[in-house]
């Protein structure tokens, strides 16, 4: 960020965050924001709404001529999701290791805490289309040929134009 001239440049948000806090983060708790941010993506919704990294222990080294060994990635987690987090442990490893792009991962630590907040908020439905807008929509794409990817074209269509209001 130093020397960069941001003038004139929308940046996003959470990218000014993110080299706010990943130093704080890396130096806290040994965990990226980047780790966080894609816990989704990791693990997955099911796991993700229960679960969430808390940090990474790296072994100690007394000398710097001692071999390198993976870290303990820690993981807090309500309830039953603990168990459900232990039957796919080696899964977990494997992909935190392949985000992170090396074997940094060896096995993990799971911690029993509440979560905060509940489930996120469900995702708006779109409305019914008007008749103006069916004919619209299926003019556009009747042109084109192949039965399913109509289909698919129309129901997209459907979708984007009933999220938008009237």
């Amino acid at each position: 960020m130093a020397g960069k001239s941001r003038r004139g440049n929308p940046v996003p948000v959470s990218d000014l965050a993110s080299e706010i806090l990943d130093p704080v983060l890396r130096k806290r708790a040994g965990i990226s924001v980047g780790l966080v941010q894609s816990w989704e993506e990791i693990v997955g919704p099911r796991l993700a709404r229960h679960t969430r990294p808390e940090k990474i222990q790296w072994p100690r080294r007394l000398h710097e001529d001692d071999p390198f060994q993976p870290a303990t990635l820690v993981i807090a987690c309500e309830g039953m999701a603990a168990l459900h987090l232990q039957h796919e442990t080696a899964e977990i490893i494997g992909r935190v290791n392949a985000f992170l792009g090396f074997t940094a991962i060896g096995r993990i630590r799971i911690v029993q805490k509440p979560m905060l907040g509940d489930a996120p908020p469900p995702r708006p439905r779109p409305r019914s289309l008007d008749a103006k807008e069916q004919a619209k929509l299926s003019s556009v794409v009747g042109q084109v040929e192949d039965d399913a990817l109509r289909a698919s074209l129309e129901r997209l269509g459907a979708t984007i134009i009933g999220m938008k209001k009237r």
